[in-house]
């Protein structure tokens, strides 16, 4: 499985590919990595992890893959429309099986963390999608289960093999990356000079006090010290950071919450995503009413931030936004652990 991870050059690397080889065999794995086989040539044909359940909401996709060590992963298909009319799926790949990061919001979080993904794991996701699905993928997002930058050497190694011209030949500026804010992930993939890979802040609050209320991640590292890091990132001119806000009714959605993130946000070249809250389990918050996200939106705009609202996809099969993820799993893992 780890094989997966690989890009072309590592794999003929790693299997000591004659040169005479080289060419045939970069042409067959060309056609299994963008799903138009599901033979490769070094690999065989039982590479992928196994579906073992899907589940459709209207145009979307929620799919399951059971691991090696009997976890599960979860990968949304969402179906998209270009401005020039193009059609294409964007897929919401998973990094970890849980989430250490504690969200109160997500559903993930409940899990904890039962372990990160390997390479190999993540792009299996998209193979999985193009081969079962027959997906073109047009766009990988690591907005799944999992904290990325708590991943982030195997996140990396995963992003080389998707863009890999001899493989997937995703194109970087079709990969985004979701983080809680995490400043030292966020230096750290400044330092490679991907410039074109998109990055996605969740946010969600307008002040510390809020935001440690729903991020245990804020009290360790604040707003403003999220704010530092981002206005040292090097971000192309045409490029801007997507500050994801998931919107509660009665924490964080009051006309001054808007101008209070608005001006927060001044000096931070970005759109803000406002995202409309999916219950999770058990969950003390309802979703926003149509009035209540419109609202929000024009105060956002008030205060001078450009803004925009996410579509709300997937939320009665639980493949929403914040919504992934299988308690069970965490319970089985306690009792075998315990045993």
């Amino acid at each position: 499985m780890d094989k997966l991870g690989l890009t072309f050059e590592q794999l003929v690397e790693e299997f000591s590919v004659p040169k005479r080889d080289v060419r045939e065999i970069r042409a067959a794995h060309k056609l299994f990595m963008r799903g138009k086989t599901n033979t490769h040539p070094l690999l065989g044909d039982k590479v992928a992890l196994p579906i073992v359940r899907h589940v459709q909401d209207g145009d979307l996709t929620k799919f399951v893959q059971q691991t090696a060590d009997g976890l599960e992963t979860e990968t949304v298909v969402v179906p998209m429309l270009s401005k020039r009319g193009a059609t294409g799926k964007t897929l919401c790949v998973s990094s970890q099986v849980g989430c250490a990061r504690g969200c109160a919001f997500c559903e993930t979080a409940q899990m904890g963390l039962l372990r990160s993904l390997s390479a190999g794991e993540i792009v299996s996701q998209v193979v999985a999608a193009q081969q079962e699905f027959s997906c073109e993928v047009r766009n990988v997002v690591f907005m799944g289960m999992g904290e990325p930058f708590d991943n982030f050497d195997r996140v990396i190694q995963a992003i080389q093999t998707l863009t890999d011209g001899s493989g997937m030949s995703i194109g970087m500026e079709r990969i985004a990356i979701s983080t809680v804010g995490l400043s030292e992930g966020i230096r750290k993939l400044a330092g490679l000079a991907w410039r074109r890979v998109n990055l996605a802040i969740s946010l969600n609050a307008p002040n510390n006090d809020i935001r440690s209320q729903l991020m245990p991640v804020n009290r360790i590292e604040p707003m403003e010290q999220l704010r530092e890091a981002l206005l040292d990132y090097p971000l192309r001119n045409c490029q801007y950071f997507m500050m994801e806000y998931v919107l509660i009714p009665g924490v964080n959605n009051a006309r001054e919450h808007a101008l209070e993130l608005s001006e927060f946000l001044r000096p931070v070249k970005c759109m803000v995503n406002v995202i409309p809250y999916n219950p999770r389990s058990d969950s003390p918050w309802r979703s926003p009413t149509e009035d209540e996200i419109s609202r929000f939106l024009e105060w956002i705009k008030e205060g001078g931030q450009e803004c925009r609202r996410r579509i709300t996809k997937g939320r009665t099969k639980m493949a929403a936004c914040g919504q992934l993820g299988n308690q069970t799993l965490r319970k089985k893992r306690v009792m075998r652990d315990s045993a």
